[in-house]
């Protein structure tokens, strides 16, 4: 007598198609942007030309707070939109969608309707272009990302003219044993002159 779980999730439910995964990724796509954006706007906030007016703490804490905001709403909508559509997260349309959305609702906040399409158009551009760029950049920066911690010993070669060597396991063995004969040579020379 099996009868169906009633815990498990019909397929025609509209998130029946997300996995665990699918949520574990949000640090991914949504906390490390918005942090990165956040340590950016600090750093902007460094160069403003403000900074002597309202003080270097308050336009740099300033500056990371708003950036900070911004990138949290768009990450958050592009999300919201890949959850919405069911694609993936490379989808460049839910950028796009996130972008549009995103600035029409913060132009709008800031600038009235004419900021809301001007901020739109900006947001869908500088969105997508920055997403495609990291799609196109993620290779590359996980295989360099590969190559520094395969081992603490490979990431740093020596040139071969280098006095200083790393050993492996077998030279290393050898070197040791060099040692102790010469070791035990000079402890038999020192007695030998001791003794006459």
């Amino acid at each position: 007598m099996d009868s169906p779980d009633p815990k498990t999730p019909n397929s025609d439910t509209p998130f029946s198609s997300s996995t665990s995964s699918d949520y574990g990724g949000w640090k991914e796509r949504i906390f490390y942007p918005t942090l990165l954006a956040g340590l950016v706007g600090g750093g902007a906030g460094l160069l403003s030309k403000y900074r002597k007016i309202h003080g270097l703490a308050n336009i740099s804490a300033t500056y990371a707070t708003n950036l900070s905001i911004v990138a949290a709403c768009y990450c958050g909508a592009r999300e919201f939109v890949r959850v919405s559509r069911r694609s993936e997260p490379d989808d460049l349309m839910n950028s796009a969608i996130a972008g549009f959305g995103t600035g029409a609702l913060l132009g709008r906040l800031q600038g009235g309707q004419l900021g809301s399409v001007r901020y739109s158009l900006i947001f869908t551009i500088v969105g997508t272009t920055v997403d495609y760029a990291t799609l196109k950049l993620k290779p590359t920066l996980r295989s360099y990302k590969e190559s520094i911690i395969e081992g603490s010993s490979s990431w740093m070669k020596l040139p071969e003219w280098s006095p200083i060597q790393v050993l492996d396991e077998e030279a290393l063995a050898a070197k040791q044993a060099r040692e102790q004969q010469l070791y035990a040579q000079r402890a038999l020379g020192q007695l030998n002159k001791k003794d006459p």
